[in-house]
């Protein structure tokens, strides 16, 4: 249980009782429950969102979600893809990793975060009552599995230091393989083809967009990582989306 009040105090804002997990490989062997914390944040959303799409017209209903997604989460995710957004700006890779680790935010930054809450209530706000809800709970489930994926499959840019290179080098091996099945799973069950579809999009977006962090840092960083959720989170909405207008 150590390592569940862990990763629910990492992932989130939810006081929960209890000593968490701790020691350097602490966050990394925490992993195993990241997708279940994410599917429990989405249960909070379906719940706050069914509060208030009666109060509310779905746009305005989609923001307000969005905004208590974010909160809950610590806006930690989104402080990593706006330093990742900044520090492509660098001239080498030690200068980009250099300005991700400073605590202002750029101009690269800025706009990255205004444009992922719009593209994100947008594609909310669009999706018809029977899929949004499931969407809700599938993309939070998404997002927390894409630190694993992406922690299996590259290297730490700063192996000597830093919160995501302890938690890539303490990263079981079979997490990620299994944590995917069981996204499969939960995606099959809530869409059956599309949530699958979905599923597939978002952790390709991931996988590309860690590549790309990748060459660009010589490997990946805790912002990179946390980026990568916003990211996935983005890609299950916008497939679904996608598939909700070729259907109608």
């Amino acid at each position: 249980m150590a390592s569940l009040i862990l990763a629910i105090r990492f992932l989130t804002i939810v006081p929960v009782p209890g000593r968490e997990a701790a020691g350097p490989g602490a966050l990394g062997r925490a992993a195993w429950w990241f997708p279940a914390v994410g599917l429990g944040l989405g249960a909070g959303l379906v719940l706050v969102d069914r509060l208030l799409t009666r109060a509310f017209p779905p746009l305005l209903a989609a923001l307000l979600v969005v905004s208590l997604w974010k909160v809950a989460t610590g806006g930690i995710h989104l402080d990593g893809l706006a330093d990742c957004l900044d520090g492509l700006g660098g001239r080498d890779p030690g200068h980009r990793v250099a300005i991700m680790r400073d605590s202002r935010i750029g101009v690269f930054g800025a706009l990255g975060l205004i444009l992922s809450f719009l593209i994100g209530i947008t594609a909310l706000g669009e999706l018809p009552g029977d899929v949004r809800w499931r969407a809700l709970l599938l993309a939070p489930v998404v997002g927390r599995l894409s630190p694993l994926v992406a922690g299996a499959c590259f290297r730490a840019a700063t192996p000597e230091a830093g919160s995501g290179s302890a938690f890539m080098a303490s990263l079981s091996r079979w997490a990620p393989a299994l944590s995917v099945v069981w996204a499969g799973v939960v995606a099959a069950l809530l869409l059956e083809l599309p949530g699958l579809l979905a599923l597939a999009v978002a952790l390709a977006g991931v996988l590309l967009w860690s590549g790309f962090l990748s060459r660009r840092l010589g490997g990946l960083t805790g912002d990179a990582l946390g980026a990568g959720v916003e990211l996935a989170e983005l890609g299950v909405l916008l497939a679904l989306a996608a598939a909700s207008g070729v259907r109608s």
